[in-house]
């Protein structure tokens, strides 16, 4: 048997894309940084930071759109994907990305606006001792549907 899994907790780098394949299905990338600190030899901290890309389908794309922004603690489970392509110079390249599979949002700041407003000031704000809500989305993805 074999297992592909990932389970990351981090940051955002930067707001979710959000696209549309040309099948019409929904998908969103961002990155997250995580870091790792460790005492070295000498007794000095050292920290490191690796970043991971991210790529979510259906209706978990349009909800991290929505609710995910740069800055926000995300927690992303899924499977790791490696996959190539050719840039402009005609190099192949490969990427490796996680899929996510449900992705947990982290808590809000205190006055914190509780949806990512556009263009404007806004949204309600939300209690921290809210429950933070786990979305879980069982579709199966089509090669059709996939943007590469």
């Amino acid at each position: 048997m074999n297992l592909n899994k990932a389970f990351i907790l981090g940051r955002l780098t930067a707001d979710p894309v959000l696209r549309t394949t040309s099948g019409g299905q929904q998908v969103a990338s961002f990155s997250l940084a995580t870091n790792r600190v460790w005492t070295d030899k000498g007794g000095q901290k050292q920290e490191a930071a690796e970043f991971h890309n991210i790529v979510v389908w259906g209706r978990q794309a349009e909800i991290a759109s929505k609710f995910l922004a740069k800055g926000a603690l995300a927690l992303v489970e899924g499977r790791i994907q490696t996959r190539g392509w050719q840039d402009k110079q005609g190099q192949n390249r490969k990427t490796a990305e996680i899929i996510a599979e449900r992705i947990q949002l982290g808590p809000r700041a205190a006055g914190s606006a509780s949806v990512k407003s556009h263009g404007g000031q806004g949204g309600g704000q939300q209690n921290n001792a809210e429950a933070i809500p786990t979305i879980e989305i069982d579709e199966e993805i089509k090669s059709e549907d996939l943007p590469f």
